[in-house]
């Protein structure tokens, strides 16, 4: 087999990391293998599986392996063993929030990471785990070069009003602001729809990304131009243990009368509320769906309204509808939750198809529907890998 570029991909999550190898010689990348190193299991495992899903290689490291620092080395070295006629070329980062300064992919040099390290506070959930994975190979294999490509970047044409918020313009100008996410999905759905539909490239679409985080994104001539989240991942929808859009009145309230720390009211928003918190049962909507409970349906109930809520707030920036796209989690493989959206925005124009839904087709609007409805996965590492390759020959 001839010598080819390679990058590896690491879509670092809040307790594990998704990846895949990609050959980058041809002008689309390919996809060598994809993995999952778990740290959410008592004992940290690495699995590498085949493009078509056949397992190629698993290990389990011992509990005190806490970190997954050598587990991340362990994908380094199967990279190295199995592909090692393949020239690793870089590895490739999601990054949650790329702040004020970075509209596209980047080089990782020392002053990059301390500005994102900076950012932080605007991402206490996402910012550490996307950075962990760079300082792993920054040790293990420090000449390696590594690049950062932003959920933030889809969005970084944001104007106001939809980028602006109603506080003292003296903070919109320390970068303030609205920034959205989801960017790197949001992107990779946009373009797939593209090819798809090519009619509906230019006309006024609403993207759902629906998973344990979600967000809408706003879509007119292929740009965004409105979306859920805003200067931080908490804002917008309910998600699966974070509250999404909420009085700030509430969070004074906890503060004041019950005498909550910045730090537990930081915890109850990210980590207790959603899904989970209205639930009080789990923040997985599987669950969610097959639970007989009450609070189980209400908090399904919230997500759907929620949701529906937003299309039609998407719909007013975009001063109609002509396209709603499904992706995410749960917006690929809930055809319950779509159905139950489809329903609230019937007054718009959308009709979902049962039978299409049920089968999850790539569309799934009615005959009768006035907006033409999808179903379309999407793929961080391919968007992340089609950066990376981009970079890369134009360095050359």
């Amino acid at each position: 087999m001839p010598v080819s570029d390679t990058v590896l991909v690491l879509n670092a999550g809040s307790s594990s990391i998704k990846f895949g190898l990609f050959d980058i010689a041809a002008a689309e990348p390919a996809l060598f293998c994809k993995g999952l190193l778990d740290e959410h299991e008592a004992k940290p495992r690495l699995v590498v599986k085949s493009p078509s899903g056949e397992n190629l290689f698993e290990k389990q490291r011992a509990a005190a392996d806490t970190d997954g620092d050598h587990l991340l080395g362990d994908v380094l070295a199967f990279v190295e063993d199995r592909f090692g006629e393949h020239c690793l070329r870089a590895v490739g980062h999601r990054i949650v929030h790329g702040g004020p300064d970075y509209s596209g992919p980047v080089e990782l040099t020392d002053d990059v990471y301390a500005k994102l390290e900076a950012l932080t506070p605007l991402a206490p959930l996402h910012q550490p785990r996307c950075l962990a994975p760079v300082r792993t190979i920054r040790v293990i294999r420090p000449t390696l070069t590594q690049i950062a490509c932003f959920d933030t970047a889809f969005h970084h044409g944001l104007t106001p009003p939809a980028s602006r918020l109603a506080i003292p313009r003296r903070y919109e100008a320390r970068g303030i602001r609205r920034y959205g996410f989801h960017g790197l999905s949001f992107e990779h759905v946009a373009g797939r729809l593209g090819e798809i539909a090519p009619e509906l490239a230019a006309r006024r679409t609403v993207i759902a990304h629906l998973g344990n985080g979600a967000s809408l994104c706003a879509l007119h001539n292929g740009r965004s131009v409105d979306t859920t989240m805003g200067l931080t991942p908490l804002d917008g929808l309910v998600m699966g243990t974070r509250c999404g859009t909420i009085d700030p009145g509430v969070l004074l309230y906890l503060q004041q009368h019950e005498k909550m720390s910045v730090e537990d009211v930081e915890h109850l928003l990210y980590h207790e509320s959603g899904l989970l918190g209205v639930s009080g049962i789990s923040a997985d909507m599987r669950t969610l769906l097959a639970s007989g409970e009450a609070a189980a349906h209400e908090a399904v109930d919230l997500f759907t309204f929620r949701v529906a809520q937003e299309v039609a707030v998407m719909a007013n920036t975009l001063q109609g509808l002509d396209c709603l796209v499904f992706t995410g989690g749960i917006g690929e493989h809930s055809n319950d939750v779509r159905a139950e959206i489809g329903e609230r925005l019937a007054w718009l124009g959308v009709r979902i198809d049962p039978v299409a839904n049920d089968a999850t087709r790539e569309r799934i609007s009615g005959s009768d529907s006035a907006v033409d409805i999808f179903v379309i996965p999407t793929n961080e590492e391919l968007t992340i890998a089609r950066h990376c390759a981009a970079m890369l020959q134009g360095a050359q």
